[in-house]
């Protein structure tokens, strides 16, 4: 049942049954890729049929047993009528990879399934576009909108009324407080915080421990600062 409630936030009651058995092609052969093979075979849903990378970066015919095939032409072996595409590449170039090949897959006319983990904790108002990656622990309040092409790793907490806008990356344990909006293309890294009713500009890179009180502008960097080592050694340490 757990299941079953995250495919009707995705596809609707209707499409349930159209989702059943779907045949999934991966784009990427990296440590996210691995991942997300691992939860979909998990997934009775679900079929993996093969992975797609672009054909310069192919050296191995095959990945955890399954074809690799070329990205540039994927539709010659494997129709758009007949399967889908999960696109779950990191931040690189803040997203812009991840929305490259997101693009180009819909230019070729394939769908993209989304992916929200069962021990995700998600309101049933809650709408998300193609191509997100929820990962588990992640607690996303009501009325809350996650655009195409998002990545949640595991266990981060998504005010009410929020909107994340396309293409963002949301590392572990982040806290996006109720009522704010994340610019396209945001990085925000792990154990960063976020008031209430803030936006966020687009392609930020907040790093990790951030703590954002106040409205941040476009294709700006928020670093918070780094705990530095203290000059006494840990040999003259008492009661450690």
């Amino acid at each position: 049942m757990i299941e079953f409630s995250r495919l009707e936030l995705l596809v609707g009651h209707e499409g349930i049954d159209k989702l059943k058995n779907s045949h999934v092609i991966i784009f990427g052969i990296g440590d996210i890729s691995q991942i997300a093979y691992l939860y979909l075979s998990e997934n009775k849903n679900y079929e993996i049929v093969a992975f797609t990378i672009d054909k310069e970066y192919i050296k191995e015919d095959t990945f955890l047993g399954l074809p690799v095939v070329a990205f540039e032409n994927l539709e010659e072996k494997f129709s758009q009528n007949e399967y889908k595409l999960f696109i779950p590449l990191s931040y690189t170039k803040i997203n812009k990879l991840r929305e490259q090949k997101f693009l180009e897959a819909k230019e070729k006319g394939y769908k993209l399934i989304s992916y929200i983990h069962p021990k995700a904790n998600v309101a049933s108002n809650v709408k998300i576009g193609e191509n997100c990656f929820i990962f588990e622990d992640n607690t996303i309040q009501p009325f809350v909108t996650i655009e195409d092409n998002c990545i949640l790793w595991s266990g981060n907490h998504i005010g009410h009324h929020s909107t994340i806008k396309s293409n963002c990356f949301i590392a572990s344990h982040v806290v996006i407080s109720g009522g704010c909006e994340i610019g396209e293309n945001t990085f925000i890294g792990v154990n960063a915080t976020l008031r209430d009713h803030i936006k966020i500009g687009k392609s930020n890179v907040i790093g990790a421990g951030a703590l954002i009180l106040n409205d941040t502008e476009d294709n700006k960097v928020y670093m918070a600062n780094p705990t530095e080592a203290s000059k006494v050694p840990s040999n003259r340490l008492r009661g450690i």
